[in-house]
């Protein structure tokens, strides 16, 4: 990945918290027991931020003080896939990443991103916690990365300026904006409507300009954002459920003891509850809040008309032998 960091206050922490990490490495400093440094690009109050927050108190707990976790949240350290960059060489030693980035650099990443491949919320988490989301998250290694656990990114759905969406019909011709990914790109263009990349940020602006007539996300999303106030309508698709990642260094985790190892692993492993608690609470609040606020829900009564247009969308991003395993694997648990 090429960088693209620029000279200003966010790029000298950056390069404080890499040097840091160099010189403990290098071993002019003892940095044995200082934090490790955390980014984020959602805000404080977030749950993948309090749960992360949660690991380090469990960290620090159970290494008798030894370890603990110093969180950047709000995007101080840059967009996710800056941080993610500087993660992967050893700049910053953990980082909580959508899996869209994800995506271009280890291709197993693309499997939980599929559109409708999840029944619910339960089939997810199910899937997530068995063998194929570990399976995923090994597959991070080769790439400097090492994946700890997944967090909750809600189920996504359309909403935009015009008018309910109950059949790929009534999405033709809309510009919808979705996040930088091919897959993403490709599942817009495939039910007729036309993929706008975007940033979050410029999301309430260009629904209010007409820049676009619409975006996809989850109900908390929709509120934070305000995009309720410009696209009223909301529409229940439930097209996509894919989780975020709690990734850290491999150069940072390969310096840590077994001992230590697991103690990391498994404080990540028990963050995750407490971040889906927190999860859940803020999607009920969200949607009770935004129904009472006037927002139009409706169901989507019939996705088979959707899912069919998938077809070929998973064909082009899911091609080889152990993709195909592992979606055959979560498919099936979402019988049991």
């Amino acid at each position: 990945m090429k960088s693209t960091f620029k000279t200003d206050r966010r790029g000298f922490l950056v390069a404080g918290l890499a040097s840091g990490a160099a010189l403990s490495v290098g071993g002019c400093i003892d940095h044995s027991h200082r934090p490790l440094y955390s980014a984020d690009a959602h805000p404080e109050d977030y749950p993948t931020v309090q749960a992360v927050k949660e690991m380090g108190r469990l960290l620090k707990e159970r290494s008798e003080g030894r370890l603990s976790v110093k969180i950047f949240s709000g995007g101080q350290l840059g967009s996710e896939r800056d941080t993610l960059e500087i993660t992967s060489f050893g700049g910053l030693d953990m980082n909580r990443v959508n899996l869209a980035p994800l995506n271009s650099i280890a291709p197993m990443t693309a499997i939980p991103s599929l559109p409708f491949l999840f029944r619910s919320t339960d089939h997810l988490r199910r899937s997530l916690d068995g063998e194929p989301g570990e399976a995923i998250l090994r597959s991070l290694e080769p790439h400097g990365l090492i994946g700890l656990c997944y967090y909750d990114s809600g189920e996504r759905s359309f909403y935009n300026t015009k008018h309910p969406i109950k059949s790929p019909a009534d999405m033709k011709g809309m510009k919808i904006r979705v996040q930088n990914s091919d897959l993403y790109l490709a599942m817009i263009k495939a039910l007729g409507a036309d993929p706008i990349p975007m940033a979050l940020g410029d999301v309430y602006q260009s629904l209010v300009q007409g820049v676009i007539d619409g975006a996809e996300n989850n109900w908390p999303s929709y509120e934070s954002g305000s995009h309720y106030e410009a696209a009223q309508y909301y529409s229940l698709s439930r097209h996509v459920m894919a989780p975020e990642a709690l990734l850290m260094s491999k150069s940072r985790w390969d310096k840590l003891p077994k001992s230590d190892q697991a103690i990391v692993r498994q404080a990540a492993k028990d963050s995750v509850p407490y971040m889906r608690e927190l999860w859940d609470e803020r999607v009920t609040g969200a949607r009770t809040r935004l129904i009472e606020a006037g927002v139009i829900v409706n169901e989507v009564d019939d996705l088979a008309p959707f899912i069919e247009r998938m077809r070929p969308v998973w064909d082009r991003f899911i091609v080889t032998d152990e993709q195909k395993r592992l979606v055959k694997m979560i498919e099936d648990m979402g019988d049991s």
